[in-house]
């Protein structure tokens, strides 16, 4: 493509680059990541459940993968606090017969102490001590989280200075802050791996929708850096970086 066909194909994608639950299917060919992590999240979770214990999933999103579990609903609880996930949750979750409850303040959880024998959180944002409040003894938290170091080597190619978002966010600080209430680690996990772009337009979408990472990211403001990536592209087939995941299984 000639660079004015390439910025109005780029410029289409920025325009776009909107989501409901946690849908990245309009990029889905187009980029690759999560595919080698060496633990399987669903596995750990479905590994934990029976149909007797009591589920929360905070932070559902769409409740895209709180659906995929195929737990009983009448044991299964969810809350999301982005109005348009809200929105979609209502319409998905409550028909169900799921315990659907809107927040968006992981310290204040709009449920019952000891109320739940496991709490799940995937990529979402969470508080120690809430956990404990709302756990029963004996009950598991299980977490993945993206970490601090996910896509800097990709945000440093289009935004050199950019301040990283979420410094603490590290498997041993949040290890030790589970400690700290008391909580026993059954499994704590850290990983590095590679996000593949086979092409810009879905790096330029990928930037908007992620834009805590990519904060100030706009075709316009980053168009030599993102015409020095295409060259890259047209050389090498792809845009590399590395993601960056840690898991915690923890135990009131």
């Amino acid at each position: 493509m000639e660079q004015d066909q390439l910025k109005q194909a780029w410029l289409h994608e920025q325009e776009i680059a909107h989501i409901i639950g946690w849908d990245f299917s309009h990029i889905k060919g187009r980029y690759m990541e999560e595919e080698d992590l060496p633990w399987d999240y669903g596995q750990i979770v479905r590994g934990c459940l029976t149909d007797g214990k009591r589920l929360l999933d905070f932070d559902t999103g769409g409740g895209e993968f709180l659906l995929s579990l195929g737990h009983p609903a009448a044991m299964t609880a969810a809350t999301e606090g982005y109005p348009p996930n809200v929105a979609l949750c209502r319409k998905r979750l409550l028909p169900l017969g799921i315990d659907f409850r809107p927040c968006a303040d992981p310290a204040g959880i709009p449920f019952p102490d000891a109320y739940f024998d496991i709490i799940i959180n995937r990529h979402g944002d969470f508080v120690p001590q809430e956990i404990k409040r709302l756990l029963k003894p004996g009950g598991v938290f299980i977490t993945q989280q993206v970490g601090r170091d996910n896509d800097r080597d990709l945000v440093r190619l289009v935004l050199p200075d950019a301040i990283m978002p979420f410094p603490q966010q590290t498997l041993e600080h949040q290890r030790r802050a589970f400690e700290q209430e008391g909580f026993r680690i059954l499994r704590a996990e850290e990983a590095y791996r590679p996000i593949h772009f086979y092409d810009i337009g879905a790096f330029v979408w990928f930037a908007r929708i992620i834009e805590w990472e990519f904060s100030g990211f706009s075709v316009e403001k980053c168009w030599e850096r993102l015409l020095d990536m295409q060259r890259t592209v047209e050389q090498e087939g792809k845009i590399s970086g590395t993601i960056h995941r840690f898991l915690i299984a923890a135990q009131k």
